[in-house]
């Protein structure tokens, strides 16, 4: 009895110790380290790290976590396997330590160049790395700081920090963070990233394009770009099946001097939204900041016959835009339209800076049965409020706006390409609601960015 009672024991031992051994093995096997001084040749340990980008991409399996130390790597990465829900891959910088990714060396040639590249792979993770200084001179080559294409879903690119990518050819293309779903894509998560400082050409600094259901932009800062800000597109033929960006959220971003004004492909041109739907549908944009920008917020199609749809404009701040504030419809009769969409709650602030005759919310071709209420509008030097110089707009509804009564300035609306100096007559003519009123706002403090209202605002009960 009691030989085979320490038989047990020993063989529970035994058990216990090759577990752990699995156990210690799988955890070794499930980090990689990159280093600049590292070498392939090693077995990519912290002690001793691979040399390059691509044999750590080559080495990471499902559960991988992927440390570069400190450093700049003149090299693309390319991702080569997925991850799983339980075990993605991810791909970050070792504690805090800066590691920047450079395209100072890449040599131009045509197509696509990306210093980060995530084709056909699922669940991935790309945090915290700076990526820049990638450029062109060639018109048909695109440079991209991050691209995601193919069918990868469940990618998420947070933290990151993309600057300096450029084109310098006149019909040129550059992206900051491109996602292109050729075929169906789904849960990409866009977060806490900043995208600044790109020579865009005709592109866009961050943008989502094709068949993509599921995702989140989010407390991103974008800035200094020489085109759109955040755009979400569809029917531009990049998915031969559900080519549009739907079922997303963008959020918390804030945006800022983004315009097309110098840029090669656009001259003179005052046309970059900070936020720009192009045949989107079903998407939520809320509590999003953008200033000194050509448009804040523009929802519509370039194509005619397709529509952004039922997209939700809520509760953003956009303020001193140079051309307007926030634009729906067609910017002119051979374009798609705004249809079944809300813009509520938001405030509208000084934009129309340079005089192009946008005002605060300008209503343009082929805008129907769209919701806008219980925003508050405060003109800019035009005086001009609503712009709205189409007729083609139908059973649109405006109720329990707020249009911001300032003392000695007069005020303009116009509605189906007639112009308004009176409130009444233009409430009666774009039969808004009872409730909606020409009053004085009284911000907080307007000149630092704060459009609370104060305690006492009169507005405050009309957009609550």
């Amino acid at each position: 009895m009691k030989k085979t009672i320490i038989i047990l024991v020993l063989t529970a031992v035994i058990i216990i110790g090759i577990g752990i051994t699995i156990s210690l093995t799988a955890e070794k096997d499930s980090v990689i380290y990159v280093a600049t001084d590292g070498n392939d040749e090693q077995n990519g340990t912290k002690s001793q790290p691979y040399r390059t980008l691509n044999k750590a991409a080559s080495e990471a399996k499902a559960g991988t976590m992927v440390y570069l130390r400190e450093g700049t790597y003149k090299e693309k990465l390319v991702v080569q396997h997925s991850g799983t829900k339980s075990s993605p891959i991810v791909f970050q910088p070792y504690k805090q330590e800066k590691v920047v990714l450079s395209g100072e060396n890449l040599l131009d040639e045509e197509g696509d160049t990306a210093l980060v590249t995530i084709e056909n792979q699922d669940h991935v993770t790309i945090r915290g790395l700076t990526i820049e200084d990638l450029t062109t001179d060639l018109a048909d080559e695109t440079v991209m700081g991050m691209y995601v294409t193919g069918t990868s879903s469940h990618i998420t690119l947070e933290d990151n920090h993309v600057r300096s990518v450029e084109t310098h050819s006149d019909d040129g293309n550059a992206h900051g963070i491109a996602v292109y779903g050729t075929g169906p894509m789904s849960d990409i998560n866009i977060l806490h990233n900043t995208v600044e400082d790109l020579k865009l050409g005709a592109s866009e600094a961050l943008v989502l394009n094709g068949d993509i259901d599921g995702f989140r932009v989010e407390d991103n800062l974008v800035r200094r770009n020489d085109n759109i800000g955040i755009d979400l597109i569809g029917y531009e033929g990049v998915s031969p099946d559900d080519d549009y960006v739907r079922n997303g959220i963008v959020k918390n971003n804030e945006i800022h001097n983004i315009s097309s004004f110098g840029n090669p492909a656009y001259g003179e041109d005052y046309s970059a939204g900070g936020i720009y739907v192009d045949g989107g549908k079903d998407i939520i944009i809320e509590e999003n900041t953008i200033y000194k920008s050509d448009i804040g917020i523009e929802v519509t199609s370039e194509h005619a016959g397709k529509y952004a749809e039922n997209i939700e404009v809520l509760n953003n701040t956009v303020y001193e835009n140079f051309y307007t504030g926030i634009s729906i419809g067609g910017y002119d009769e051979e374009r798609g339209g705004t249809i079944n969409s809300t813009i509520s709650q938001n405030t509208m602030y000084r934009n129309d800076t340079v005089g192009l005759d946008g005002g605060q919310l300008l209503i343009q071709h082929d805008t129907r049965n769209n919701v806008i209420e219980k925003n508050i509008l405060t003109a800019g030097s035009s005086r001009l409020f609503i712009a709205n110089y189409f007729t083609t707009n139908q059973n649109n509804t405006l109720s329990r706006n707020v249009f911001d009564k300032e003392e000695g300035k007069g005020a303009i609306w116009v509605w189906k390409d007639e112009e308004y100096t009176s409130f009444p007559a233009f409430k009666a003519a774009s039969e808004s609601d009872e409730e909606s009123d020409y009053l004085e706002v009284n911000y907080i403090n307007p000149e630092e960015g704060d459009f609370q209202l104060e305690e006492n605002s009169p507005a405050t009960e009309i957009i609550e």
